[in-house]
């Protein structure tokens, strides 16, 4: 899966200022609404109703909310690189401060586990974590992202 046709500097947040994570779903679903010309209340139920589901912390600071979006046409990503670390309820109960945000059309198949399994593989390595950790512009950020394997 190629991040970079998911992703681009737009959609990086070099760092986000949430309190809590209900905030996160909130601000992530305002913005991707934003660039996507969707209503944010689809997409925030959409991302609710998942998390609802179980947690999509993943462990290691790292969150992966991701939901079907009806209307939508794409794949679409938005990363953020929090502030602080929020409580997220991850399954190995740390806190997170890297989230990437997955949204897929309603109608999309399996592909979106794929999509899924190389975000969470590149964002779970130790070195990339580090290196998004430490700063940067959007750009970098998004560079960072789109070279890692």
């Amino acid at each position: 899966m190629d991040i970079a046709k998911l992703l681009n500097e737009d959609c990086v947040i070099a760092s986000l200022r949430v309190s809590d994570k209900a905030q996160l779903i909130q601000e992530l679903a305002h913005r991707a609404a934003a660039t996507l010309n969707l209503p944010q209340k689809k997409i925030f139920d959409a991302l609710e109703a998942r998390e609802k589901l179980g947690s999509t912390g993943l462990g290691r600071g790292f969150a992966l909310p991701h939901a079907r979006i009806e209307g939508l046409d794409r794949f679409f990503g938005l990363f953020a690189r929090l502030a602080r670390p929020i409580a997220y309820d991850a399954v190995d109960d740390q806190p997170v401060d890297l989230v990437f945000l997955l949204l897929m059309p309603a109608s999309a198949g399996s592909e979106h586990m794929s999509i899924m399994a190389a975000i969470s593989r590149r964002i779970r390595d130790d070195d990339l974590a580090s290196r998004l950790r430490k700063g940067g512009t959007p750009a970098t950020l998004c560079e960072l992202l789109a070279k890692a394997k």
